[in-house]
């Protein structure tokens, strides 16, 4: 079971230093759960240095772009990520996709880039509320998930839009339900990823499609991330 935790635009360099050096504690309390810790940009080098390279928590970039240099002002290579022992990233989260017209076609480019580079992927998908209500959440999954490539390294995190950074998350059937449809269109583990917390993480990371989660707020608490890691512990 893989639980990611997503800093988004939290944690400098000075403060990641400083938390990835405490996270090495939830490594011997949740032995059998494979971490990932996903920084900005600027605080990667800092993570990973701080964990040391006996640590098993693996730290992800939060995007990647697809070419491996150019005139791509503001993105970062996948060759960059590995120099710096970065081992994987996320693609296609929704905010990307939100904010910054994130395209199924950037995702797949993205994904496919890293891992022909040896790195590990987090490729996300999800539907907004306005696409639940109306009932057309399969056909995006299938849409989205159809730009993702196969490779072993690869994992996808299904994020419904509406539960992230809402409060609200999915109830355990919904979550289910969408976690069995991917798993009906990609071989790959799927993570839950919207709102997840030490209150419901036991019940969502037990369901039987569920094979980790996407941490975002909750991440960023030494003790909250913790609590979430050893409910994962607990359902493996």
């Amino acid at each position: 079971m893989l639980v990611a935790g997503n800093w988004k635009m939290f944690k400098g360099a000075h403060q990641a230093r400083e938390f990835a050096a405490q996270l090495r504690i939830v490594e011997g309390r949740a032995p059998d759960i494979d971490v990932v810790v996903c920084p900005p940009f600027v605080s990667l080098e800092a993570t990973v240095s701080s964990l040391g390279p006996e640590s098993r928590i693996q730290v992800y970039a939060q995007n990647v772009h697809w070419e491996l240099e150019g005139a791509f002002t503001g993105e970062i290579s996948p060759s960059m990520l590995a120099e710096l022992g970065v081992k994987g990233a996320v693609v296609g989260h929704s905010e990307r996709r939100q904010y910054f017209g994130e395209t199924d076609e950037f995702v797949g480019r993205r994904a496919a880039a890293a891992l022909e580079a040896g790195l590990g992927v987090i490729a996300c998908v999800g539907e907004t509320e306005a696409e639940r209500e109306s009932g057309d959440t399969e056909n995006v999954l299938t849409r989205q998930v159809a730009a993702i490539p196969e490779h072993e390294r690869l994992v996808i995190a299904y994020e419904p839009v509406w539960a992230i950074g809402t409060g609200k998350t999915a109830t355990p059937e919904i979550a289910q339900e969408a976690h069995a449809y991917i798993g009906s269109l990609h071989p790959a583990p799927v993570l839950y990823g919207g709102s997840v917390k030490p209150e419901n993480a036991g019940v969502l990371l037990a369901l039987p499609d569920v094979a980790g989660a996407l941490v975002g707020g909750a991440s960023l608490d030494l003790e909250s991330f913790e609590a979430i890691c050893r409910a994962g512990a607990e359902a493996t």
